[in-house]
């Protein structure tokens, strides 16, 4: 039937709908033996679905990569009972729904070439995907080293303008939270280009463009991390309830989350009342600019220091206080959006940037009263950041005790130095000790939803289960290194648990140990980063794993380096090594064991075919590339032919150790340590090491002792 002889009230668009009003006032002239009918019939389209198009997840879109493999899952939902055909490079497969309206199907793309082919999709409607390859997808996750973007690193400029790579492909998985598993992500895929390619993650970048130039096929990479995020986040929850430990501190974190709202509305109530009875309340400011204004007279003005509590001369125990502080700007950064972070204070501020409001904060908004926060990070909008003199100007309301800054404001890349000034608005009177015993407290407030077990899996993972992937890459464990000990189960835990959600018993696992960071020390020690290495290491007991090892490739002052190009190519080697039968080595000096020969121990390693090189130490040390700086690098061991090592004696009391290449061990030995039992390499959060195999790839931190370590009791808890 044409659409225009459609009959009123039939048209699913509505379009040709009578309204209600004018179809009961039709009934009311009706003969009451055929006004229900009538209703009913009439009425019938408004309670009738129309039937459910044919609809895929969001990865199988425009410009996908396809796994070059036998059974390649192809998924979907329409009406129940439906048949559905997926048609690819001259293949068509079938699927029925099922009563739930879900279907799936196989496509065998074994002998398909790289194309590009168009997908076609067809049931009661059709859906066409265009520009789809064949070649391999590996999934790249983790925290924020894996999302440090391309356009991050060194000499970004260049490598983005010579990226165009059509067989080089990401899809971008929008960060997403859930208590339960999501059916799907929200994302699209990409070609590399200059146009593109400086959101890609640098790692699954530099990792994919190895492999696409190496296997000339395409290359798909599934970016999907988030940065500061534990393991357990990217965990299943039926898998992190298989460890009683894990299962234990899921269950009181999801019961925290899920009772906070209700125990914040109780708190904003109860400190409320409490305001009201004891006339505590917050008093609207007679004049701002007096306080906020860009010229205002230093008369009156108190200076202090933060972090800090609040108190001077001058300064209200209780009350408000303004503070405020010039802020530089450069020319090349006026104009600009400017990053403003308030560090981490106890007390309910207002933000004024040039005598402007930026943001504000109540006990209503802000449930944690009375306990170190992390203050609020926003942006100053460019039209304020003028270039020369600017005012940041904070008005704090503690209506309790002295407002307390844990952590001093910064603007971005530009710290906050003292002194600050201060001047008091107001003064409250002092509490009565009644008063003050029944100020409400707080909820503590629950972990942040991205760390929060199970709910990066749920939202992140579970939606791309299970599209066909060669293996995976991994660089996370910074937020698990206070937990070191603990990630010997945790990490393993979570690469068994991917395995299970593809049903891939050996999927390639691979993944990047920590990178050297922070101060280097003066002395041999405990290392918490070193544990988690060790961890990390010991996860390769499992099959079809590989490790990257990056101790050479961070930088003292910043957590993110921007070298990543050589951590992806090292990821690169361990896949063509073991996955694409490539004869190239891809893995540099594996401890394997350590033996007392007199004053000395001789330090024993893997099987390889590459030869134990010594390379030059570096005069400097990296501080931080972003801003060019470096120090020098004050030798631990000045005559010794390889840095690094240390040894003890029966006392555990470690010293740094020379030590040398023979043939194919390395001999140890200190004068301090005439009988010495144990010995370490690179044991520290930045280590100095210079033993590497001559294919340049660097041996990675290891122990011979099994002194307890320095986090076994850690768990995790909150």
């Amino acid at each position: 039937m044409a659409a225009k002889d459609t009959p009123i009230g039939f048209n699913n668009s509505g379009a040709n709908k009578i309204p209600a009003i004018q179809l009961f006032n039709i009934l009311e002239f009706m003969k009451p033996s055929f006004a229900p009918l009538l209703a009913a019939i009439f009425l019938l389209p408004a309670f009738t679905s129309a039937p459910a198009d044919i609809t895929v997840p969001a990865i199988f879109s425009d410009h996908m990569v396809l796994e070059k493999t036998a059974n390649v899952p192809i998924w979907g939902t329409a009406d129940p009972e439906e048949s559905v055909s997926i048609t690819l490079d001259g293949q068509t497969v079938k699927a029925t729904t099922g009563a739930d309206g879900k279907w799936k199907a196989a496509l065998d793309l074994q002998k398909s070439g790289p194309g590009p082919f168009e997908m076609v999709i067809e049931g009661k409607n059709k859906i066409s995907i265009d520009d789809v390859v064949v070649g391999e997808v590996w999934v790249a996750s983790g925290q924020s080293n894996m999302d440090f973007p391309l356009a991050n690193v060194i000499d970004a400029d260049k490598e983005i303008a010579n990226s165009t790579n059509t067989l080089l492909r990401q899809f971008l998985v929008t960060r997403a939270t859930s208590d339960t598993p999501l059916p799907d992500v929200t994302g699209s895929w990409v070609a590399a280009s200059p146009e593109t390619s400086s959101a890609f993650t640098a790692v699954g970048y530099f990792f994919g463009k190895s492999l696409q130039k190496e296997l000339q096929v395409p290359v798909g990479i599934i970016h999907t991390s988030w940065g500061g995020t534990p393991s357990e986040s990217w965990t299943s929850p039926a898998a992190l309830d298989s460890v009683p430990d894990l299962k234990a501190a899921r269950e009181r974190i999801w019961e925290d989350v899920k009772s906070f709202p209700e125990r914040k509305t109780a708190f904003v109530e109860a400190f409320g009342a409490w305001i009201q009875k004891t006339k505590r309340a917050d008093r609207p400011v007679a004049d701002v600019t007096l306080f906020a204004a860009p010229e205002v007279s230093s008369t009156g003005w108190i200076p202090v220091n933060l972090p800090g509590r609040l108190i001077a001369s001058g300064l209200p125990a209780a009350g408000a206080v303004w503070l405020r502080r010039e802020v530089e700007i450069p020319a090349p950064r006026a104009n600009k959006p400017l990053p403003l972070n308030l560090g981490s204070l106890d007390g309910y501020e207002s933000v004024y940037w040039n005598g402007k409001l930026l943001t504000e904060t109540t006990f209503q908004s802000l449930p944690e009263r009375n306990w170190v926060r992390k203050g609020p990070a926003f942006t100053v909008p460019a039209a304020l950041v003028k270039e020369g003199k600017n005012i940041l100007a904070l008005r704090v309301y503690e209506p309790v005790g002295p407002a307390t800054f844990s952590k001093a404001p910064a603007t971005g890349p530009l710290p906050l130095g003292n002194p600050w000034m201060a001047k008091a608005e107001y003064e409250l009177p002092a509490l009565s000790d009644t008063e003050a015993a029944a100020v409400p407290r707080p909820p503590t407030a629950p972990v942040n939803s991205p760390h929060v077990p199970g709910y990066l899996f749920n939202a992140m993972i579970h939606p791309l289960v299970p599209y066909a992937i060669s293996g995976v890459i991994w660089y996370q464990g910074e937020s698990n290194s206070g937990r070191a000990w603990q990630y010997r189960i945790a990490f393993p835990l979570l690469i068994a648990d991917w395995r299970k959600q593809w049903n891939q018993k050996d999927l390639p696992f691979y993944f990047c140990q920590l990178a050297n960071f922070t101060a280097k020390p003066p002395q041999p020690g405990e290392s918490a980063w070193a544990e988690l290495r060790e961890a990390q290491s010991s996860t390769l007991k499992l099959p079809q794993t590989g490790q990257a090892i990056l101790i050479d490739l961070g930088e003292t002052e910043d957590i993110h380096p921007r070298n990543k190009k050589d951590v992806g190519e090292r990821l690169a080697k361990i896949a063509l090594a073991k996955d694409y039968g490539k004869n190239i080595p891809f893995s540099g000096p594996v401890f394997e064991a350590a033996a007392v020969e007199k004053s000395k121990i001789r330090v024993k390693f893997s099987p390889s075919t590459e030869a134990l090189v010594a390379t030059p130490v570096p005069a400097n040390q990296i501080l931080k590339s972003s801003n060019n700086t470096t120090s020098p690098l004050v030798r631990n061991s000045p005559e010794s032919e390889i840095e690094g090592f240390a040894i003890c004696g029966e006392d555990r009391q470690w010293v740094w150790a020379d030590a040398k290449i023979d043939g194919d061990s390395v001999l140890v030995w200190s004068d301090k340590v005439p009988s010495p039992i144990a010995v370490r390499y690179a044991w520290a959060n930045n280590p100095t090491g210079n033993l590497y195999n001559a294919a340049g790839l660097p041996a990675g931190p290891f122990r011979s002792d099994d002194f307890p370590a320095t986090t076994i009791n850690n768990k995790l808890k909150k």
